[in-house]
């Protein structure tokens, strides 16, 4: 049945896309999810969600209309776009899929409808690009025949904590009456308030320097990694005895990867960039992130030289693929471009995580994942990313995995350092 005459669609069933769609339809909206990805309808058709988000009890309880057709999205009214917005080869932001969701959208749009983006964009692209696309396609009006708004997604992949109910929404719209519409179907849902943003603009650049705050202070983490170590000072002991000061913030070290945190500065530096200004900040910090990678890999190859231990003759194993831990999701991990480090000095690598698609890794980067590591054969074991899985199994068993001189590099303190080498 329809709540408050509103029927939602979704545009893009992924990581932010399914959990908010499901959202809805627990509530008792009307919900379509629309996804051009038929390997992925077929795969919620069977109440499966590889992405790991939403389970399959959820998924047999609550009924959301799935299709790749477009004109079934004529029968919605509340249009939610979740569709990615990455990055190319260039570091540029690629919005082909947030713009072809607008074609598709113009398609169908009709009077009094509402379109409200939720993909992480930088200030200015809702308006800029989305709205006169929707505007031409449709032969619609703004404010006169339909309305835009913005509300920055705040999934977090793997997080079974901060979900899409209890976190705080953001909403912006092209007018007031779209805005207070916003609040109700939103504020039916979301338990945890609505935060009504002043314009558009304003809400769509508070979404893309959540993340880039926190690539910030990671950077400052890996940079402190660099002058330790020349210094020979464990950093996590320095970290730990700084967090005892009140208002130190627990920032980590570590490989920093995925949709958000190693995407979205980019956006923001792109529209800095636009308006003369060149953000010396937020290119640092992107350059000593996306050097860690190559860090960490000279500091490998310094362990085996140390140990005696000839790189084309040595076996490691990298424990961990994806971008973080409990997450299946490898879009933009950096340990690829550790293993390639790695690989291109003559290092045989294995790997192995148990929670990621290794069909998926082999076709897009023809790389083969473990089922099972083999027993006493590497002669440096890294654990890359610190899944529940691999805390679960032991570090005895990881042991087991090693030569009887074999060494364990614990990349990110998953277990106490006085078990690891």
């Amino acid at each position: 049945m329809r709540k408050n005459n509103f029927i939602i669609s979704v545009i893009g069933l992924g990581y932010v896309g399914l959990p908010v769609a499901v959202a809805f339809a627990k509530s008792n909206y009307d919900v379509i999810g629309f996804d051009l990805n038929k390997n992925r309808l077929s795969e919620l058709n069977l109440n499966n969600d590889i992405t790991g988000e939403v389970s399959s009890l959820d998924l047999k309880q609550i009924k959301i209309t799935l299709t790749s057709k477009t004109d079934v999205l004529k029968k919605a009214n509340f249009h939610i776009v979740t569709v990615p917005t990455p990055i190319d080869d260039f570091k540029k932001p690629d919005l082909s899929y947030i713009i072809k969701a607008c074609k598709t959208l113009g398609k169908i749009l009709k009077k009094d409808d509402i379109i409200v983006v939720e993909s992480t964009v930088y200030p200015g692209v809702t308006e800029e690009i989305v709205l006169p696309i929707l505007e031409k396609i449709s032969g619609l009006k703004i404010n006169k025949d339909f309305s835009i708004g913005y509300s920055p997604e705040r999934i977090n992949p793997a997080d079974k904590k901060h979900r899409f109910e209890n976190i705080k929404k953001v909403v912006s719209a092209s007018n007031v009456n779209a805005l207070n519409l916003m609040e109700r179907v939103y504020g039916s849902v979301v338990t945890a308030g609505i935060y009504k943003a002043p314009s558009i603009k304003v809400a769509e650049a508070a979404k893309v320097i959540e993340n880039t705050q926190r690539d910030l202070n990671i950077a400052f983490m890996n940079e402190l990694v660099k002058v330790f170590d020349s210094l020979n000072i464990n950093t996590s002991d320095v970290l730990e005895a700084a967090a005892t000061k009140w208002n130190f913030l627990p920032f980590r070290p570590g490989f920093v990867g995925g949709h958000c945190i190693g995407v979205d500065p980019y956006y923001l530096i792109h529209k800095s960039q636009q308006a003369g200004v060149i953000p010396d900040l937020l290119l640092s910090a992107r350059k000593i992130n996306d050097e860690m990678s190559s860090y960490f890999a000279q500091r490998i190859i310094g362990i085996l030289n140390k140990h005696d231990i000839k790189l084309n003759e040595s076996k490691i194993l990298i424990l961990g693929l994806s971008f973080k831990e409990n997450c299946p999701d490898i879009r933009n991990s950096k340990i690829f471009d550790l293993i390639s480090f790695l690989k291109n000095v003559n290092i045989d690598v294995d790997i192995y995580d148990p929670i990621i698609d290794s069909k998926e890794v082999k076709i897009k980067f023809n790389l083969e994942v473990k089922s099972d590591p083999e027993k006493g054969k590497y002669d440096l074991s890294i654990i890359t990313v610190p899944h529940n899985h691999f805390k679960s199994i032991g570090i005895n068993t990881i042991r087991s995995w090693c030569k009887n001189k074999g060494l364990i590099l614990d990349l990110k303190n998953t277990f106490p350092k006085k078990s690891v080498d």
